[in-house]
């Protein structure tokens, strides 16, 4: 049986290595002129193609205002452009510019890396139990979140 120390540890790995990577990905996406949701942005428009702004809000679980906010600054720096939207004359299409696209290829491309970089290495059985371990922990923190949303509506 383990110990409330371990299970303490065992957090304090979690975290750990949640600030790492914080810092590493706010780091490498400064250097693009990126901040991470605005690179949540494109990862968005990279994986569903142009939207418009009410899509892109829903799938970042933001307020319009933000989202709004958000594609200003990618519209202003070149990653991305507003377009009309073909079928809808109330709503606008958020497409990539050709630099916006090739960061976003970048970005993807640099987390195969990393992916690779942490992982290639490391026995079947101990990756298993990783992936198998992240999902219990990703499940467990998902319904506490939930639940303390439900206590505060």
């Amino acid at each position: 049986m383990r110990t409330a120390e371990q299970h303490g540890a065992a957090l304090d790995q979690v975290l750990e290595l949640t600030i790492l990577m914080n810092e590493d990905m706010t780091e490498g996406l400064a250097k693009d002129g990126l901040t991470v949701p605005r690179a949540h942005l494109l990862m968005e428009l990279q994986e569903h193609g142009p939207s418009t702004q009410r899509a892109l809000a829903q799938a970042l679980n933001v307020t319009p205002r933000n989202i709004t906010g958000l594609v200003d600054g990618l519209v202003a720096t070149g990653f991305v452009t507003r377009e009309p939207h073909p079928t809808d004359r109330r709503a606008t299409l958020v497409s990539f510019t050709e630099h916006g696209s090739r960061i976003a290829r970048q970005l993807l491309d640099g987390r195969d890396e990393l992916s690779d970089q942490l992982f290639a290495g490391m026995p079947d059985p101990q990756f298993d139990g990783l992936v198998e371990g992240l999902d219990a922990v990703l499940t467990r923190v998902k319904e506490l979140l939930l639940a303390a949303k439900e206590v505060d509506a």
